[in-house]
């Protein structure tokens, strides 16, 4: 494990709080590796639900841009793919609690959670082609499937900021709930699934979710495009600009 992710019992619930404040919660590898090993546990003990939340006001940020860097040279490594798989492998219902930055895999993620609250202040993004990149996580699939074709197109094309009223209104979100009670409101409510039989509530998911099969080959092709597009000299040259004017704004 690592310190940049708190992995806890709450009774049947697995809480699993990203704990990398200063950087927004920004994903590296070794984070992503400790997220996948908390869901293969949950799993393994068959717990009733995992919450998934995150520290210092923010939910998840993205990838750590310099670690997306580092991998350039060598994609086939890159832990996210294995993330990502990992939240369709789920067997274990998966709540989230996002409070103020949900960016690139920060709102892909929750397209396969079976509940999300959000606080007000949430604002999420999805800026892939800003990047260089494509979509990640089924996103390609599953996200003109939840909001439409057209809507998929402008929040994935454009990469515009969308806030928690609109995550609502699109059915990414189950409810928007104030931030001093968010995190309560998304344990109780995992605490509602855990108490429920086991199960009926994987037979139902199953049938929710549809054909898993076809969730990983889109994951796969999306994979594919991504790793090509990471070695881009348009990606390349967007992360080496996200990274200057992260240290002139850090004064360094």
């Amino acid at each position: 494990m690592t310190e940049h992710v708190q992995v806890s019992r709450d009774g049947e619930v697995l809480v699993v709080r990203l704990n990398r404040a200063d950087k927004k919660n920004a994903m590296t590898r070794v984070m992503y590796d400790a997220v996948v090993e908390a869901f293969r546990g949950a799993d393994q003990d068959r717990l009733g639900a995992v919450l998934l939340t995150g520290s210092g006001g923010s939910f998840l940020a993205g990838n750590d841009i310099a670690d997306f860097l580092a991998a350039a040279e060598q994609p086939e490594r890159l832990s996210a793919f294995e993330f990502i798989t990992s939240l369709a492998r789920l067997e274990t219902p998966l709540v989230a609690a996002v409070e103020g930055a949900a960016v690139g895999v920060g709102t892909t993620l929750l397209l396969h959670c079976d509940l999300v609250y959000a606080a007000p202040n949430a604002l999420f993004r999805l800026p892939f082609v800003d990047l260089g990149l494509v979509p990640e996580a089924a996103s390609s699939l599953l996200l003109p499937r939840r909001v439409g074709l057209a809507k998929a197109s402008e929040l994935l094309l454009l990469g515009e900021p969308f806030d928690a009223n609109e995550a609502l209104r699109l059915g990414i979100v189950n409810a928007v709930v104030q931030a001093e009670v968010l995190f309560d409101c998304a344990l109780e409510r995992a605490k509602k699934l855990a108490e429920k039989p086991r199960e009926a509530i994987a037979a139902t998911r199953r049938l929710i979710r549809g054909d898993r099969a076809e969730v990983l080959a889109a994951m796969e092709r999306e994979a594919v495009a991504f790793r090509e597009a990471l070695a881009s000299p348009a990606a390349k040259a967007a992360f080496s600009a996200f990274l200057a004017k992260s240290k002139i704004a850090a004064g360094s």
